[in-house]
């Protein structure tokens, strides 16, 4: 009946046998902890995938994009006491887009979201220190550079925002979730530490051109995600579950064939 409520339909049929498939696989096992699941090679991608992707949440540079608002509003004209109110308006638009994303994400799938918030992002990292290195020089680059903070902003948030949360419970079966999600957590917090941290003295070396290692993780995890992140719209818990399995148990036949471990054990090398 709660279910039923929280979908607003009646035919739950398909989504109910799915839960009872996941609940028939993992019988008998106890809710695991987090070391549990850094020492279980059968959960050895979808770490490595939360672990990618819960870090470049904020290793991306979006936080660091808050730094630079004020001053770049102020260049481009904007009066000192309307600054808060923009600087505020940005945070908005994160907001929005997240939501957005979370409207969207059924019908353009994980990947796709994923893999355009960092590209988008990467390039208007190379926009953004361009314009920062040209904007006392020529008079309109303070606008671009305006344009470059709202941009990076909301392809964090159409992406990365949105998507990255929903993967543990996606790729993590109800045994593993708590945990992955506590290591989630702690990388959140960590690198944005980190990054709070490391920021002002990346300023101090780089000046201009302190987004570098950001575009480096934007571009890093892009690639990571078309390489190695399985699509997981429309697909139930086991069917990710196999896709991970044939990643997590690849072993190489002399043939140059690869192949899980119940068919290694039936193959004659």
């Amino acid at each position: 009946a709660a279910l039923q409520k929280l979908r607003g339909t009646n035919d739950l049929s398909a989504e109910l046998e799915e839960m009872l498939a996941e609940q028939a696989a993992v019988k008998g096992q106890r809710a695991k902890n987090p070391w549990e699941l850094f020492q279980n090679p059968a959960l050895r991608w979808q770490l490595v995938s939360i672990v990618v992707l819960s870090s470049a949440m904020q290793l991306c540079g979006n936080d660091s994009m808050y730094f630079y608002a004020a001053y770049v509003f102020q260049e481009a004209g904007i009066p000192q006491d309307k600054i808060p109110y923009v600087v505020i308006g940005t945070g908005s638009c994160e907001l929005i887009t997240s939501v957005t994303c979370n409207m969207i994400i059924d019908y353009a799938g994980r990947r796709p979201l994923l893999l355009g918030g960092y590209i988008f992002m990467a390039g208007w990292a190379i926009v953004f220190m361009v314009a920062l290195s040209q904007q006392t020089q020529i008079s309109w680059m303070p606008y671009l550079s305006m344009a470059c903070i709202f941009a990076y902003i909301l392809s964090f948030g159409i992406g990365p925002a949105g998507v990255t949360g929903v993967l543990p419970t996606e790729v993590f079966d109800q045994m593993s979730r708590p945990a992955a999600y506590m290591i989630c957590g702690s990388l959140l917090w960590f690198n944005l530490f980190l990054v709070g941290t490391a920021f002002p003295f990346i300023v101090k070396s780089l000046a201009h051109f302190c987004y570098i290692p950001f575009l480096v993780v934007c571009v890093c995890t892009a690639l990571y995600v078309w390489f190695f992140l399985p699509e997981t719209k429309g697909k139930s818990f086991l069917e990710i579950s196999e896709e991970f399995r044939k990643r997590n148990f690849k072993t190489k036949t002399r043939a140059g064939f690869y192949k899980g471990p119940e068919e290694i054990k039936t193959t004659t090398l």
